[in-house]
């Protein structure tokens, strides 16, 4: 990196801001020797020729964009104010740093000279990154989504200088006629200036509809004041059933998300119905995702979705919620089936987490990128998880070549832009069983090949990384691992969440709340419902796998703090705080997304809470925010399968499983917990707890525990619902049928 940087003035704007430049060269003195600025325009030493504010933000979709020529604002008062003081629009663009489109947008018209120049002249531009900002990012979605019926990122809405939308779109080509597109970005811009010129009532009036139709789109519908029925969920997995593709698993069509077709839902309706097509939809579709290119079988992990119907060619960015999301489906599968298949399959997307997303401190990142640098200097989608054919047989040789080419699904033409994506059309037993070898032998060579086309890849420049790390999504990823922990009966895995819990605990929360993002040794931006809620059902998961107290009284203490600042005396939950920035709504999320809602979660929270504490108030609450979603709920209960959950529960109320070990002898907790580990049981909670003092101290937070004796001084278990139980038994053979 240069000693020193010498800016020119962004097209448009007379001269640099003397203030920023003071901020610009503090921030440049603190970066590390390695640091490489991102930017199409250098200066003859190579530095980036311009900077904006962006430069002194942390987010890493923020930085993308520091050194564009684009006079870029963070969301900001200061920024709004800016459009009042100058009466111009604001340009809102919205996206994060694994996106593809953001990135082509980027090249195509933020690093355009004509277009900075007219935007840095006619508008005040703002970028937000969307992950760090998920609730500007709620409501102006909701904006693009009533003028065009869909979303996406990157994001790109014009508001009044009161934060009003009144035009939005996704991702505009440069020019008129580029990609095929009558009107390009920069002609969009120069009408839509001057309609805000000569039109300003028309302006208002737009902004005005569309802000009340935003308003609307991001509250539940009336409630009905009745309890929704379990029947819904019957209603639900009907239509899942309906829109089934019986030849790839999930919905019909392309492209193909993995949290289109909720498998965990299917899962629980089988366990309470026994409707084995349900069972069947789940693992064709887990066996199909696996299958699939969208599945990296070289490095292990999860793309984000498939183009195609096939789950074989992914969209290439990386998630941490994805394979959060995704390893606990697998896992549950395993229970279900005990088909050791979708056990390897979790393991292999948290080895991938541990290996390629895991900070020193043992927090999660959030992302790698779906580009990469190619041989040629460029930029290209999915280069780095794409081959050459001869790249493939260059790495695995001849012979080791011709055992894995059919399984690998190498024998045909290329998958995407003249490369091979490794993928597994047939399961290993079938492909052995084509091949007419061993399946033991082909699964060697199998895992061969896999190190060597791993050890090849690591030679390649790598996706960027997003190294933040986030509240919520750590939160999904704790649960996995503690999940993992709990059902394979794997330390190792309950201690990696156990790190990132603390991980949270040290760096995200400061006794009185809880943070967002964590980055370059910042916490940023107070945390958000879904923040507290997937965070707070990481520590349930986490005390259930490890039996140690303290996550569960961390569990009752945050949702302490997530009633006093996002409950609604309604029923449910805002997204927001009660001290967080007013904006234009503010949202109550109830809709699954990539991710589950916020108020699924906490509600899924409040059940499990309830059952251990045994405090009615948690499900007082809980029956509350059910009746407040029931109009949703009974309109559209596909998009809410996570509430489904919560519905279920609540009809069902969890066994409270308790193992009691004696005072006096280290007896363990084995033989019990063999048992819970063999079955899938949804619907229990689980307290492990030594006679004695150790059981004292439980109680506190723990009263499921209280009043319970070792039978015989022997280990002993009671299974319980809503506080009745079954008699104690000192005999696993027992327990496993009260758990029936």
């Amino acid at each position: 990196m240069p000693e020193k940087m010498d800016f020119k003035p962004l097209p448009g704007i007379d001269r640099l801001d003397p203030e920023l430049l003071n901020a610009v060269a503090q921030r440049l003195y603190e970066q590390p020797s390695a640091y490489q600025p991102a930017g199409h325009h250098s200066n003859a030493d190579g530095s980036p020729a311009y900077v904006n504010r962006l430069f002194l933000e942390t987010s890493p979709y923020l930085l993308q964009h520091a050194h564009n020529p684009v006079d870029w604002r963070p969301w900001s008062d200061a920024a709004f104010q800016a459009a009042r003081d100058l009466k111009r629009p604001v340009l809102l663009s919205v996206g994060y740093s694994t996106c593809h489109w953001c990135h082509v947008m980027e090249e195509e018209s933020f690093e355009d000279l004509e277009i900075a120049g007219y935007l840095n002249t006619h508008y005040i531009p703002i970028k937000v990154d969307r992950e760090e900002r998920p609730d500007i990012d709620a409501i102006y979605m909701s904006a693009v989504q009533a003028l065009s019926g869909r979303g996406g990122w990157p994001m790109t809405v014009w508001l009044t200088p009161d934060g009003s939308p009144f035009y939005a779109g996704t991702y505009f080509p440069a020019r008129d006629g580029d990609r095929g597109v009558p009107t390009g970005f920069l002609t969009v811009l120069k009408k839509i200036r001057q309609t805000f010129n000569t039109q300003p009532r028309m302006v208002r009036d737009a902004g005005s509809r569309l802000s009340t139709a935003v308003r609307d789109m991001l509250k539940p519908a009336p409630a009905t004041d009745r309890l929704p029925a379990p029947s819904l969920i019957d209603g639900a997995v009907e239509h899942f059933r309906r829109r089934f593709d019986r030849s790839y698993g999930g919905l019909s069509g392309a492209p193909k998300f993995p949290s289109s077709l909720p498998i965990r839902l299917l899962l629980r309706h089988y366990h309470r119905s026994g409707d084995a097509e349900a069972l069947q939809m789940a693992l064709l579709t887990l066996g199909k995702m696996a299958g699939g290119g969208m599945y990296d079988h070289v490095g292990g992990g999860f793309h984000r979705y498939a183009v195609d119907e096939k789950w074989n060619v992914p969209h290439f960015e990386k998630m941490l919620y994805d394979n959060a999301l995704l390893a606990t489906d697998y896992l549950a599968a395993f229970q279900v089936t005990r088909d050791g298949r979708w056990r390897d399959i979790a393991l292999d997307v948290l080895n991938y987490v541990k290996r390629d997303m895991c900070s020193n401190e043992g927090g999660f990142f959030s992302a790698t990128d779906a580009d990469s640098p190619s041989p040629d200097g460029r930029r290209r989608e999915g280069w780095y998880f794409t081959w050459q054919l001869d790249e493939i047989k260059d790495a695995l040789g001849k012979d080791l070549f011709a055992q894995v080419k059919n399984y690998f699904d190498l024998a045909g033409a290329p998958h995407f832009e003249g490369r091979y994506i490794p993928n597994t059309p047939v399961p290993l037993s079938d492909a052995a069983q084509t091949a007419g070898s061993g399946e033991s032998s082909l699964r060697r060579a199998v895992d061969e090949a896999r190190q060597r086309l791993q050890q090849a890849r690591r030679q390649r420049p790598m996706p960027m990384r997003d190294e933040k790390i986030l509240t919520a999504w750590n939160g999904l990823m704790i649960s996995a691992f503690a999940q993992a922990g709990f059902v394979l009966n794997d330390d190792r895995c309950t201690h990696i969440a156990a790190d990132a819990a603390g991980f949270v605990l040290r760096h995200l929360y400061d006794g009185r709340r809880l943070f967002r993002s964590f980055k370059d040794g910042r916490a940023r931006q107070p945390a958000f419902l879904e923040d507290y809620a997937f965070f707070i059902a990481g520590l349930l998961d986490l005390y259930q796998s490890s039996w140690d107290i303290v996550w569960l009284e961390k569990a009752v203490v945050l949702e302490q703090k997530l009633a006093s600042q996002f409950e609604d005396n309604g029923g449910g939950f805002f997204a927001t705080g009660r001290d967080q920035e007013k904006l234009l709504a503010r949202e109550k999320p109830f809709y699954d997304g990539p991710v589950p809602s916020g108020n699924a979660c906490a509600l899924m929270n409040l059940m499990r809470l309830n059952a251990y504490t045994t405090q009615a108030a948690y499900l007082e609450r809980l029956e509350k925010a059910l009746r407040r979603f029931s109009g949703s709920l009974s309109a559209n209960p596909c998009a809410m399968s996570e509430m489904l959950l919560a519905l279920d529960a609540f009809h069902h109320p969890p066994k409270e499983v308790v193992i009691l070990l004696p005072e006096d002898k280290q007896y363990g907790a084995d033989r019990f917990l063999d048992r819970i580990r063999d079955q899938y049981l949804p619907d229990k909670v689980l307290a492990v707890t030594r006679q004695g003092p150790q059981q004292a101290a439980a109680c506190g937070h723990l009263p499921i525990a209280a009043h319970k004796k070792a039978v015989n001084n022997r280990p002993t278990a009671y299974v319980c619902r809503q506080g009745a139980c079954l008699a104690p038994t000192t005999n696993p053979e027992a327990f496993v049928q009260q758990l029936k």
